[in-house]
């Protein structure tokens, strides 16, 4: 009778500890959860506070289609810049999407396991190099490239450009964009597989029809998240890029991103009025945009996992 009170008392006392541990990681992430949403509002309200006096001078529409940049005359016309970022940022995508969709439909699909574990490490390594050394490498490769590309073609252009900005960009967010596409793919159920094949589909027909059509809305999460994260790099866009606050006409004109306008003149000539307001509109803009894709594109991957996991 002793040793059952003892085994029960055990078996409680193991229970207890098992809750207690449960209900304190939960506790603890909620926490993190609304430490990380309230940091978030805190910075948006920050920004929009900054951007205030701004937004009360200028009306939304000349500062956000607006082409004039005169800070010294008053004039914040924020359009070049905009226009800027979406450009750079498309032409990346444009070249990275192809590559990323191949590579990780290989890497997920036909390639062996010692391999695909190999060239994960290879991803990882290129996705924690450092803007810099990709702008470095830039400056030092590819610029003089696309001034030789433009030469060949006919354009005038020093190589600093929108399409130098666009390739450096892509090769910055192709490891991040594969990354995530493998794991998308990789959750497709085996199952799945083995009954298109069963049924007669090829390898090549079991991934396009079968593996691609259950996995799309993941891929487009990972590629949405790649945007976001290109729509908000720095450095290396700047070193690249030209940086000349004027519509670009081609791929070989320089351009004028939204972050790089930030990171070239904040903290100068602040003594012009409305110029801080200015940059701090150009930030809200960023993280707004940033914010609507990341936030899209973790939903769409949490509901692939649930999906994936019923």
């Amino acid at each position: 009778m002793k040793k059952n009170d003892t085994v029960t008392h055990a078996v409680k006392k193991t229970q207890t500890r098992r809750r207690f541990r449960e209900g304190l990681s939960l506790v603890s992430g909620r926490g993190v959860l609304i430490f990380l949403h309230g940091l978030a509002l805190l910075i948006f309200c920050g920004l929009l506070w900054k951007a205030g006096p701004i937004l009360a001078a200028v009306s939304l529409g000349d500062l956000l289609f607006s082409s004039s940049w005169f800070p010294m005359k008053y004039q914040f016309g924020l359009f070049p810049f905009i226009i800027g970022t979406l450009a750079v940022t498309g032409l990346a995508m444009i070249i990275a999407i192809p590559v990323c969709l191949l590579s990780s439909i290989y890497l997920a699909e036909y390639a062996g396991r010692r391999f695909r574990e190999l060239a994960r490490l290879g991803i990882d390594i290129l996705a924690g190099i450092p803007s810099v050394i990709y702008g470095l490498c830039g400056v030092l490769v590819i610029v003089p490239f696309v001034g030789v590309l433009g030469d060949w073609v006919g354009a005038s252009t020093t190589g600093y450009s929108l399409l130098a900005g666009g390739l450096v960009l892509a090769v910055m967010v192709i490891p991040f964009i594969i990354s995530i596409s493998v794991e998308v793919l990789r959750m497709v159920p085996d199952p799945v597989r083995e009954s298109a094949l069963a049924l007669g589909a090829t390898k090549w027909e079991t991934v396009k029809y079968v593996v691609l059509k259950k996995a799309k809305k993941g891929l487009l999460a990972a590629i949405v998240l790649g945007f976001a994260r290109a729509f908000g790099e720095t450095m290396a866009v700047l070193m690249v890029v030209g940086n000349v606050a004027e519509l670009p006409s081609s791929v070989f004109d320089p351009a004028y991103p939204l972050p790089a306008l930030i990171a070239n003149n904040y903290g100068e000539v602040m003594s012009i009025p409305l110029y801080d307001s200015a940059l701090m509109t150009a930030a809200l803009i960023l993280m707004m945009v940033v914010a609507v894709f990341s936030l899209t594109a973790h939903y769409t991957l949490l509901r692939t996992g649930e999906r994936g996991d019923r």
